[in-house]
């Protein structure tokens, strides 16, 4: 189980169909629309700078 970076949902890696590799690294999506988020602005999400709830 691994946490969506977005949402913060805990979600199963072996069975979410959303997954995106940046930087060789392997990040999980609950959904289509936080995977978009994170795929517009990876450095962001993961600096901490965005906040999906601000960030809509």
């Amino acid at each position: 189980m691994v946490k969506d970076i977005i949402c913060n949902m805990i979600i199963d890696e072996n069975t979410t169909p959303f997954r995106y590799e940046y930087k060789g690294t392997a990040y999980y999506f609950c959904g289509m629309g936080c995977m978009k988020r994170f795929e517009r602005d990876p450095e962001g999400y993961l600096s901490g700078k965005k906040d999906w709830i601000k960030d809509e």
